[in-house]
């Protein structure tokens, strides 16, 4: 009887990099941009995206390394407001994201929606990641 295994680590891309900059947007007015989640493993992954912790730019060091969390600034205008989750969309002061949780099968990917909308002048900038299963 003959027994083998393979034993690996979801493997993944996220485009574009991080940061996601919407630039100047005017008061009033909405603007999207879109990351691609690509499965590039032979296992099907399960993806979550959570507002990052208050220590996010210790998170960026991580980025780099396959297999961690990968954390996706956010920016454009107004102050910070309290984060909330409701079907399938993350909402953080001025941005939305969706869909923010999902499965992806082996080479499949997933587009990743974030608006922005610009409801009042100053500046906004929030940090969210990418929390992979099995990674």
């Amino acid at each position: 009887l003959r027994v083998s295994a393979k034993a690996v680590y979801s493997k993944y891309s996220i485009q574009p990099a991080s940061p996601l900059d919407f630039g100047a947007i005017v008061k009033g007015t909405k603007k999207t941009q879109t990351v691609m989640l690509e499965n590039k493993g032979m296992l099907n992954f399960k993806f979550r995206i959570h507002q990052a912790p208050k220590d996010a730019p210790a998170l960026q060091k991580k980025s780099s390394k396959q297999g961690e969390s990968a954390p996706l600034a956010t920016k454009h205008s107004m102050g910070r407001k309290a984060s909330t989750l409701t079907q399938g969309h993350l909402s953080l002061g001025m941005f939305t994201v969706s869909p923010c949780s999902g499965s992806i099968a082996p080479w499949g990917q997933q587009k990743i929606t974030v608006e922005c909308f610009a409801g009042q002048e100053g500046t906004c900038e929030e940090h969210i990641y990418f929390d992979i299963t099995s990674r």
